[in-house]
């Protein structure tokens, strides 16, 4: 998924990107934020909650934000990126289960989120 955060008016955001064909999936917009889909593309509106745009993983989940049975938990994840020497900005806690998220960013800046939801 792709998050854009700083949406100046996230009704017209929102009415922007219906024009490209994408539809309500999830979210609240009167709580400013709201998730779109065109096909398999997936789009947060995120209206104040981030400092920028930035690419969202979440693992367990699929395209419609269904259980995946097999997955790789994100704190396999986060080793797997340590291994690689990949410098993380936000670690999930290695001594819990469940729900956690780890932050990272790309050689350009943009911050990527991995975010486990159960």
């Amino acid at each position: 998924m792709f998050s854009k955060p700083d949406s100046k008016d996230i009704h017209a955001s929102k009415a922007f990107y219906e024009k490209l064909g994408f539809t309500y999936k999830g979210g609240d917009i009167n709580q400013n934020w709201i998730v779109l889909k065109n096909g398999t593309s997936v789009i947060g509106l995120f209206q104040g909650m981030f400092d920028k745009n930035m690419l969202t993983f979440n693992p367990g989940w699929d395209q419609e934000a269904k259980h995946i049975e097999d997955f790789d938990d994100v704190r396999k994840v986060q080793q797997h990126l340590k291994e690689q020497g990949i410098e993380l900005t936000a670690e999930a806690d290695e001594t819990t289960t469940g729900p956690a998220y780890l932050t990272l960013t790309d050689p350009d800046g943009n911050p990527i989120l991995i975010d486990q939801h159960r």
